[in-house]
């Protein structure tokens, strides 16, 4: 792919594919974030993408920070996945019937994840969460689930109380039109890094062996990159532990991203069951939901719970994911992610410290943000008093040098291992330059 990263001021077949696109598609999107909502911008329209780069109708070329939401590990078009899948896929491309690559992904996330015993492989993340919901309360009997406010967890019904991601500007409560109160009433939302409120929820007589489950990412995506304080998801574990109510872990994000083992694996907490999608996936739609075997075994048709899909298991997202997460087993894959990230991450940080500046830059593994207006982002309360005007002066800057970042102050940057130097270095260099322009405001 040439790379021109002197961005056209005028993208004329992006205009006119959007344009089509808003005539047979609401807001012309299938997913709300890609609309860059208040950020006074056309949306990327993209033809073509490889290794870093991505590609929009208009031959324009970006270095890509969204990575598809944080699938791409491995960066777009990764020659090993796309042999694999196109192997795969001369002997078909979907059976609804149960295949041996299946088996050997499963086989493979079980090695890797130690609280995985058994896996069920969905086709979204919102399916995976959805499911292992409904899994934990058949399984235990009852009916109660504690979210965490700004965390979200795919777009089903119950999980729209005080979510994170694109859903958080719809109503003060983040909550979307068309869903009866009835469907919600079980669920329980409250503050992230809040310990206080969680024990309290917890010690409440009134929910004294009613509450089934406790989901929430441990290093939440969806506000931006807001990782669990230290000392918190110890004590979750502990409560959740001694209620007999089962811990579940949304890992759709964090799910080897930041570790060969996940989340889990980096703070050292075993969830009773665990919810990925994006990289099990290896660009294709894939998630899955897996933990212990006894609880696993619940589900139809074993057991009295149900859950099905057509497309669960397609043949080909199962090669793409096996091909992904063998590829994460390269000696020093991890660290070496870590250190394109921090090329970035660290300089920036550093200059925000120098400068007093209001901005603060957040990071995990390969996952990062740079929010405007706070110093530091615990929770979803704090990530509602960011600078959104600044956010999308920032945004649009970023794009006219050629750097596409996820359209919305309260999304995640990836990094992948596709990302040159080069290009991390300019990333850098473009957000210096921005932060002091600020300086004059």
């Amino acid at each position: 792919m040439t790379c021109q990263l002197e961005i056209q001021s005028e993208r004329p077949a992006s205009q006119l594919t959007y344009h089509h696109l808003c005539s047979v598609i609401p807001a012309g999107v299938n997913s709300p974030v890609r609309a860059c909502s208040g950020l006074d911008h056309l949306p990327l329209i993209v033809e073509s993408a490889e290794k870093d780069l991505i590609m929009d109708v208009d031959g324009n070329a970006y270095i890509d920070f969204c990575g598809s939401w944080g699938a791409l590990i491995h960066g777009h078009a990764h020659p090993k996945i796309l042999s694999a899948v196109q192997k795969r896929l001369e002997k078909g491309s979907t059976f609804g019937v149960t295949s041996a690559i299946e088996g050997q992904l499963a086989s493979k996330v079980i090695q890797l994840v130690d609280s995985v015993e058994k896996i069920r492989f969905v086709s979204s993340g919102t399916e995976a969460t959805m499911s292992a919901v409904r899994l934990a309360r058949g399984y235990t009997g009852r009916d109660y689930i504690v979210k965490f406010n700004g965390h979200y967890h795919g777009h089903a019904d119950f999980f729209l109380v005080q979510a994170g991601s694109s859903v958080s500007g719809l109503s003060p409560t983040s909550s979307s039109a068309g869903i009866p109160a009835e469907i919600v009433k079980h669920i329980i939302s409250i503050p992230f890094n809040d310990p206080e409120s969680f024990i309290k929820v917890f010690r409440d007589p009134a929910l004294k062996g009613r509450i089934a489950a406790v989901i929430l990412e441990p290093v939440a995506g969806n506000l931006g990159v807001v990782p669990a304080e230290p000392g918190f998801l110890e004590l979750v574990r502990q409560e959740t532990s001694a209620a007999d109510t089962l811990l579940i872990f949304d890992e759709v994000i964090t799910g080897f991203r930041v570790g060969l083992k996940g989340a889990q694996g980096l703070y050292g907490i075993k969830p009773d069951l665990t919810c990925f999608g994006k990289i099990i996936g290896g660009g294709f739609p894939a998630a899955a939901f897996g933990g212990k075997k006894e609880i696993m075994d619940f589900l139809a048709p074993t057991g009295p719970v149900f859950q099905a899909g057509t497309l669960s298991g397609n043949p080909i997202a199962m090669e793409a994911g096996l091909q992904a997460l063998m590829l994460l087993e390269q000696k020093d894959f991890y660290q070496t992610l870590a250190e394109k990230t921090q090329c970035i991450v660290n300089p920036i940080r550093e200059f925000i410290a120098e400068n007093n500046i209001p901005a603060c830059i957040q990071q995990v593994g390969s996952m990062f943000t740079l929010f405007f207006g706070r110093r530091s982002i615990r929770n979803h309360a704090e990530a509602q008093t960011l600078d959104l005007p600044r956010f999308a002066r920032f945004f649009r800057y970023m794009f006219s040098q050629g750097i596409y970042i996820p359209p919305s102050q309260h999304e995640t940057w990836f990094v992948s291992g596709a990302h040159k130097n080069e290009h991390l270095m300019k990333t850098r260099d473009v957000i210096l330059a921005f932060l002091k322009n600020e300086l004059r405001f």
